[in-house]
């Protein structure tokens, strides 16, 4: 046997546990940096040094950052890792991470502006990284373990995500600053360091970056000229501006309301909201069959609900709510319990629906719209901030806006597709 066909058959056996290894790894150092970003804005605010209106901004643009390459980079990055080795995309992803870590180090020592530099640029790697972590799956991995693959991927970053709010959080309640992006950017040395060791993979010289960006168009206007499918991609797109609104105005409003004073409780409200959503994608495989979307516009509604009832708790303790920690959690999980019912069905149905030869590309396509809409909630919430609204009243707009876009989501109660017959897929989105 040569040494090609050796490599090829060792391929999988040794790039499936690295890349599992490598995205854990860069999805955790992703939260971490995060945490570390705005940990001491929140410090800066206990000392009476910023005002509250500056901390509920810095919170919306430093947050927003993350969104901004994924709306003008993705279809070079998907371009990038279809034409080269995916092996190379990923170890890119990850160095442009590793490099933003670095230059937002030298914001201690230097401008503050490297901060938001380097936040960007970690960015970058995400958007380089993410088609890299999927499209790799089916060159490493057997046909038949490709589902199982795919949500394995979903889960460890899910995870990752978990415990990495969490012990950025932790990290920079107890350690200071200079430790806290050493550590980030050993983690995210380590992610690199695994791919570096993985297998190289195919690369395909024959594609082309013009005919790859027209496909990418065409995609796009194969959705946009279906109503339906516009729907579901408002849909997840909604999803996704509650998502980042909330965890955005997350720290403010903890804070402000609830009177934390460490970045640790901040963190455990979107741990709460996100074992909401892990159940709501779980219990939404048992209730729904691939393509009925009927029941979308009242999880909607109730999703509104679930949000004002959130921001309700600055005025039930003002009216004698002396324990508010319980009705918080419990509105929270039960946000995330019906966040995850909403957006499951519309992820599957736009899968199930879309052109299978080029089901790469609408992931793309939905996840640049989902990235575009992000900035749009971002800026929602930047205008709200500038007229006077406070973290509650946030929470309370976000309501109104969720509660508008979901009305106009009625899907007809249509016969599950013909190749859809099973039960909707109840991967916890990430």
């Amino acid at each position: 046997m040569n040494d090609r066909s050796t490599t090829a058959l060792t391929a999988p056996l040794r790039n499936y546990p690295l890349l599992l290894s490598s995205q854990f790894l860069g999805a955790f150092g992703d939260n971490v940096i995060l945490a570390v970003i705005l940990g001491p804005v929140m410090k800066r605010f206990q000392a009476h040094e910023i005002t509250a209106q500056y901390q509920q901004i810095a919170n919306i643009l430093y947050t927003s950052l993350l969104f901004v390459p994924y709306l003008f980079f993705a279809p070079i990055a998907g371009y990038f890792n279809d034409r080269f080795p995916k092996t190379r995309g990923l170890m890119a992803g990850n160095g442009l991470k590793m490099i933003g870590a670095v230059l937002a180090w030298i914001s201690l020592a230097h401008k503050q502006y490297w901060l938001g530099i380097g936040y960007l640029i970690v960015g970058f790697g995400a958007c380089l990284y993410s088609p890299a972590k999927y499209g790799i799956l089916p060159e490493i991995v057997p046909a038949e373990r490709l589902v199982k693959a795919n949500g394995t991927v979903e889960l460890l970053t899910l995870v990752a995500i978990l415990c990495g709010n969490i012990f950025g959080a932790q990290i920079v309640d107890h350690l200071s600053l200079n430790i806290c992006y050493t550590l980030v950017i050993f983690i995210y040395a380590i992610s690199t360091l695994l791919n570096l060791i993985m297998v190289q993979t195919p690369e395909h010289p024959q594609i082309q970056f013009r005919t790859n960006f027209q496909e990418f168009w065409h995609t796009a206007r194969f959705i946009f000229l279906r109503p339906r499918l516009v729907k579901i991609v408002v849909g997840t797109s909604l999803f996704w501006i509650c998502g980042a609104m909330m965890k955005m105005n997350f720290q403010p409003w903890g804070q402000q309301v609830m009177h934390f004073t460490t970045m640790t409780e901040v963190a455990l409200l979107g741990l709460w909201l996100s074992i909401g959503v892990m159940a709501g994608s779980v219990l939404a495989g048992q209730l729904h069959k691939i393509g009925e979307l009927h029941a979308i516009r009242r999880y909607g509604i109730i999703l509104a609900g679930g949000v004002a009832l959130v921001a309700c708790t600055e005025y039930l303790m003002r009216a004698g709510l002396t324990h508010p920690r319980p009705y918080v959690i419990a509105m929270l999980l039960i946000t995330g319990l019906v966040a995850g019912l909403f957006l499951i069905p519309l992820n599957a149905a736009l899968q199930a629906e879309s052109h299978q030869g080029k089901l790469g590309k609408t992931i793309a396509t939905q996840n640049l719209i989902e990235n575009a809409a992000m900035l749009g909630g971002s800026a929602f919430a930047y205008f709200n901030v500038t007229i006077g609204f406070d973290p509650s009243q946030i929470f309370l707009a976000l309501a109104g806006l969720v509660a508008v876009v979901a009305s106009f989501l009625g899907f007809a109660r249509i016969a599950p597709l013909p190749s859809a017959g099973t039960q909707v897929e109840s991967t916890a989105a990430s």
